[in-house]
């Protein structure tokens, strides 16, 4: 049976979610390895957390490295391992760092590349949503590993209990790899909301907010949601760019999407398109992003999301 390597996907010790849908649709082209790149002594604490999802084994790859010179290095370990194993594909979360391990993995190993998957078959075949998600393609490699890169929550997670076996290498970047140094980094302060990319609710305000996200952010909060922004929000310095969704920001795939105040740019909707549903509250009939609502109310989002949030609260009371 052909093997299907997972770069795991972790922040701050923990292991994100994202790594069980990449299991998850792994599994049904072939035998699941899910590799661990971590600090020397840190693999074994992070490889323990992967108990969900029909993985087969976790390969813990160990090295100071990878801290000292970021994705230069964590590419030309997983290179290394692609090209001794020759794994029918290589799944990764479609992060801006997954993206760029992709890239140079598929040039260190002469592989095909498909970025912001959606959905993977048992024969390798990738569904994509191009064009502001107005037109899915189904794309297939053929030449080499196939090396695909899948949104969050694009994959129904397969949460049964597993128990992978555990193996474990060290590694040591060339001197080509260490060209670029990484001198410090600071992770993005998160407060008590889910992350964007990984959020099962997304409540994202717009220009119709004039700056002011508290109606927004109190919605959010009553719903256990992520809160993001749009383009236009975040350039005018409304809220932080960490959190804009869209083309140039995160790309989310939620089972719920609130766009409140957000006319619906294509920039925009090549985000959030592929969300499950989709609310919209505007004010504007005419707004382009009615045309992909699931539901829609027009009206001005500081009169309807407080009196949603009330509506919330009392079915929860």
């Amino acid at each position: 049976m052909s093997e299907v390597l997972i770069l795991a996907e972790y922040s701050q010790g923990i292991v994100a979610k994202t790594t069980t849908e990449l299991i998850t649709g792994g599994a049904r082209a072939g035998q699941v390895t899910v590799v661990v790149l971590s600090d020397v002594g840190g693999g074994e604490d992070l490889a323990k957390q992967i108990t969900q999802g029909p993985a087969t084994s976790v390969l813990v790859v160990e090295s100071n490295d990878f801290a000292q010179y970021g994705v230069a290095a964590a590419a030309e370990a997983i290179s290394n391992i692609v090209a001794e194993r020759k794994p029918a594909a290589l799944l990764i979360g479609s992060s801006a760092f997954g993206k760029e391990v992709a890239g140079r993995v598929a040039v260190a190993t002469d592989s095909g590349i498909i970025t912001d998957a959606v959905d993977v078959s048992a024969q390798l075949v990738a569904t994509q949503l191009v064009f502001g998600g107005s037109t899915t393609v189904h794309s297939h490699v053929s030449h080499g590993t196939a090396i695909i890169t899948v949104r969050p929550n694009s994959i129904t997670a397969d949460v049964n209990p597993s128990s992978p076996a555990m193996s474990k290498i060290t590694f040591d970047a060339s001197a080509q790899a260490k060209l670029a140094e990484v001198v410090s980094s600071e992770p993005f302060v998160k407060g008590g909301r889910p992350e964007l990319t990984e959020a099962n609710i997304v409540v994202s305000g717009g220009r119709g907010t004039n700056g002011d996200f508290v109606a927004v952010e109190t919605f959010a909060d009553v719903l256990g949601a992520a809160v993001g922004a749009s383009r236009a929000a975040t350039d005018a310095g409304w809220y932080p760019h960490a959190l804009q969704v869209g083309q140039t920001g995160k790309t989310v795939s939620p089972q719920l999407y609130v766009a409140c105040g957000i006319s619906g740019a294509i920039q925009h909707r090549a985000g959030m398109q592929t969300s499950k549903m989709i609310i919209v509250v505007n004010k504007d009939p005419d707004a382009p992003i009615f045309e992909i609502a699931d539901f829609g109310v027009v009206g001005d989002l500081f009169a309807v999301l407080p009196q949603a949030s009330d509506g919330v609260r009392a079915r929860k009371s």
